[in-house]
């Protein structure tokens, strides 16, 4: 793994780990005191610093585990990559270490493995992503050098695509089979984040973004630098945040064009010397370069989505043990409430939040919770 590489790991990943249930009583109605303006085509959603609701939007309890210190057999589960629920609650598990996808029923029942390691056909090397289109009842494994594998989600092996990039940190497909892609693209001493729209066929439809990617200075790697995030909701519309500032960009499903702006003023956390001791524990043995620390962390970490139209935005502020301030909007765009969560959330689904956890020992869990809202 290279320098680049480990830049990205070092940002992108988030330790995931143990979700609490919040609040018991709905909260009284508010008055929003953000602004709805357009700008040309664009309606831009300006959020102030206190939310709508200061008490809870919802509360979770949990209703299933998965993986774990106890799990045995084709239940347990290694290093978790990505998790991914269906309409019926069926749950697709990609395992990076292993490179397959394991497949479980809602209730928790193992009931097949798609996939293997190795380079050949239906087989898999340093998976990614995956994504699931139930329209066409297929599954996309994006692998990091090898483009994307397809499968029925029998487990019959479909089709392997070429993506013509260098390193692909991220590939998503909508229902449509168009394809997001997250490119990492190195020139000489320099590199940037490239986010572009594909057709079907791996052609190039768009570039929607590029950002740089922050370096350090002579033998040093930033540390903490924003790092590109994306998701795409049930429209297949696709939300798209680069944290060097806290603004949220809504793209149309048809044209690459942004239709909404989401932001939030906030006030910039700092970097302590705690974070910086955990960030150094994820320093590979014999890495040679020193971690260059800035002064504030990005303007928030990730998002994760859910059906109703919601966006949950992981912060870097933190709570009581060790949880992270969730910041949430609603279909709208507006700051309706934070919740104190502990990554990884993967997105709320029928009622159902759904999260990649950890324990203090690092083994990882699947967690599914039932929601109730306590806001309209």
């Amino acid at each position: 793994m290279n320098g680049i590489e480990r830049r990205i790991v070092f940002a992108s990943l988030a330790l995931p780990a143990l979700i609490f249930a919040v609040g018991m009583t709905a909260p009284a109605r508010a008055q929003w005191k953000g602004t709805v303006v357009k700008e040309g085509e664009v309606t831009v959603v300006r959020n102030p610093k206190e939310p709508l609701y200061r008490t809870p939007v919802l509360e979770l309890a949990e209703d299933l585990s998965l993986g774990g210190p106890d799990a045995q057999g084709e239940a347990a589960l290694d290093r978790i990559r990505q998790v991914l629920p269906d309409d019926a609650g069926t749950l697709y598990v990609l395992d990076e270490r292993a490179s397959h996808v394991k497949v479980f029923d809602a209730s928790g029942k193992y009931l097949r493995t798609i996939g293997r390691k190795g380079q050949g056909p239906g087989e898999l090397e340093y998976p990614m992503t995956m994504s699931l289109n139930e329209k066409t009842g297929e599954l996309a494994v994006h692998q990091q050098s090898r483009g994307i594998a397809f499968f029925k989600t029998d487990g019959t092996y479909l089709r392997q695509l070429s993506l013509k990039v260098m390193l692909g940190a991220r590939a998503r497909l909508d229902s449509r089979g168009q394809i997001y892609l997250l490119e990492i693209v190195m020139d000489n001493e320099s590199s940037r984040y490239a986010t572009r729209k594909l057709a079907p066929d791996g052609s190039v439809l768009a570039t929607i973004s590029e950002t740089p990617t922050p370096t350090g200075s002579g033998n040093t790697t930033r540390a903490f630098i924003p790092v590109a995030f994306y998701g795409i909701d049930r429209e297949d519309r696709f939300i798209y945040g680069f944290p060097e500032t806290y603004e949220i960009q809504i793209y149309g499903p048809t044209e690459a064009k942004v239709l909404r702006k989401i932001t939030r003023a906030y006030d910039p956390v700092a970097v302590t010397d705690e974070d910086k001791a955990e960030r150094r524990k994820d320093v590979p043995p014999g890495y040679s370069r020193e971690l260059e620390f800035p002064k504030h962390h990005p303007a928030y970490s990730r998002f994760f989505l859910s059906d109703l139209g919601h966006i949950f935005v992981q912060t870097y502020e933190k709570a009581d043990g060790g949880r992270l301030i969730h910041d949430v909007f609603d279909a709208e765009g507006r700051f309706i409430g934070r919740l104190p969560l502990k990554p990884s959330g993967i997105g709320i689904l029928k009622g159902k939040y759904y999260a990649l956890e950890e324990d203090e020992e690092g083994y990882q869990c699947v967690k599914r919770y039932a929601v109730t809202w306590l806001v309209k």
